[in-house]
């Protein structure tokens, strides 16, 4: 299994049918195991693919993912965020949109996923100040959504402070 996942996972970031079809034969052998389905959700969202952010949005209509399961969202969503540093820090702020618009829509479903899905957001003072903006601006969007949890509000009305 080892050289399996690592295999798949070089080949993740390349752009080749011999992708499609190592992700395919691979979901197809393990789609019965949750833990291996949520290795290759992970192994898709931190793709170094330019279109890495639309294959995320794409598999957040799988049948296998399920928004309201909590190590789901961590494996395909805070893979994305957290561990793919070239896709979702985009200068054009695609994955600071998209990770806002998930952290609003948890927040009902499951306060502390979303809570923690604001973890790349909060270290804007590490980067450039055109991301900084960018992060600032999501983190205010997300403060001034309907019935925020306190745990949503503390930690991201923290971070503008």
């Amino acid at each position: 299994m080892t050289d399996i996942i690592s295999a798949l996972t070089m080949l993740s970031h390349t752009n080749c049918k011999e992708r499609e079809t190592a992700l395919k034969q691979f979901y197809e052998k393990w789609h019965n195991d949750p833990l291996v389905v949520d290795k290759w959700f992970a192994i898709q969202a931190q793709s170094k693919r330019k279109n890495t952010l639309h294959d995320v949005q794409l598999l957040m209509e799988h049948p296998a993912f399920n928004i309201t399961n909590p190590n789901k969202v961590r494996s395909l969503i805070g893979a994305f965020a957290q561990n793919n540093l070239k896709e979702f820090h985009k200068i054009n702020g695609d994955g600071y949109r998209f990770i806002a618009d998930q952290i609003i829509a948890l927040n009902e479903i499951n306060p502390q996923i979303a809570a923690r899905l604001l973890t790349p957001l909060i270290r804007w003072k590490k980067f450039d100040l055109q991301r900084q903006e960018l992060m600032k601006a999501e983190l205010h969007r997300i403060l001034s959504a309907q019935n925020l949890s306190k745990n949503v509000y503390e930690i991201a009305s923290k971070a503008v402070d």
